[in-house]
């Protein structure tokens, strides 16, 4: 299967790097100190589930470099969108499905917008990955998976040769029906771990160790179930105590990608996640003054560092 890696960081790296070691004709999209690494020592990915070196990858700066692909998997940061997104058209045939493996509920509708309906098919991944530095992913625990499918819920050829192709790379994943659900059940985990890590700047270990930090993580998961209920969302009502329990068995170690943001002092996804989250509750009704409170403090940073 021809892919290619729209966003070669936490994500594209890891997953894309386990898609060329299985065989697959991968093209990796990058830019900076990572591209130039990756173009002289290729790509390295540590991991409990097991290390790898492609000593030698397709690494370009451009998609117009590259030939037509059957599937681009889109990892780019949520500000990088649609200029991403519209710098796809070379490189996409009649039948090429771009896949978002983006934080958020929005990205779809925003690639949608930039390269038509037909063009794109949801995602979510379960991970926690990051350029440790030029060239090299690191991946944290054992959790590393790719939920994908079509919005009509068909089962369509496009979307079965990339479950396969990921059978053959050895990655955990499952071809949805309802992908639209699944990626509010991970919106709400995801709302939850980033907003309370990066406020605390401390990993998920000790806020679920802090009775109150541990409540405020629930309240937080708790509106983005309100809204997604809301938006019509079929997730139960007690769906964040569900997450909570979930939380409570993740490496004390993980965090968010937005802590890791805030604390290299790179721009924040916030307003993507929390303020998503305020921004459709204000709209339909909903109250969330948790989120509100997430995003009002990490305002203060949610531009990076200004030296």
């Amino acid at each position: 299967m021809r892919i290619t890696i729209m966003g070669s960081g936490g994500v594209g790296g890891y997953f894309g790097g386990r898609l060329a070691q299985a065989g697959h004709e991968v093209s990796f999209v990058a830019r900076g100190a990572h591209l130039q690494a990756m173009r002289k020592h290729g790509l390295r990915v540590l991991s409990p589930l097991g290390d790898l070196h492609l000593p030698q990858v397709r690494a370009f700066e451009n998609p117009s470099e590259i030939a037509r692909a059957d599937l681009v998997l889109f990892g780019v940061k949520l500000w990088d969108t649609i200029d991403a997104a519209q710098s796809l058209w070379p490189l996409l045939g009649d039948d090429t499905v771009v896949v978002s493996f983006q934080n958020g509920v929005v990205k779809d509708d925003l690639l949608r917008e930039a390269l038509g309906a037909r063009h794109v098919a949801g995602g979510v991944g379960y991970i926690a990955s990051h350029i440790a530095e030029p060239g090299v992913i690191r991946h944290g625990g054992t959790m590393a998976r790719l939920v994908f499918g079509e919005f009509d819920g068909s089962a369509s050829p496009r979307m079965q040769a990339f479950a396969a192709a990921c059978a053959e790379a050895g990655i955990d994943h499952d071809l949805s029906t309802r992908i639209r659900h699944a990626q509010w059940e991970k919106f709400v985990f995801l709302v939850g771990l980033s907003a309370t890590t990066t406020l605390a700047r401390l990993p998920i270990g000790r806020i679920r160790a802090h009775p109150r930090a541990h409540a405020f993580l629930h309240d937080v998961m708790d509106e983005v179930v309100k809204v997604a209920r809301a938006e019509g969302v079929a997730l139960p009502p007690e769906y964040a105590e569900n997450r909570l329990a979930f939380a409570d068995t993740l490496p004390e170690t993980m965090t968010s990608s937005m802590h890791h943001d805030l604390e290299r002092g790179n721009r924040l996804e916030l307003p993507w996640l929390s303020g998503d989250v305020v921004e459709r509750g204000r709209r339909l009704g909903v109250p969330t003054p948790c989120n509100r409170a997430a995003v009002d403090i990490l305002s203060l940073h949610a531009d990076g560092r200004r030296d």
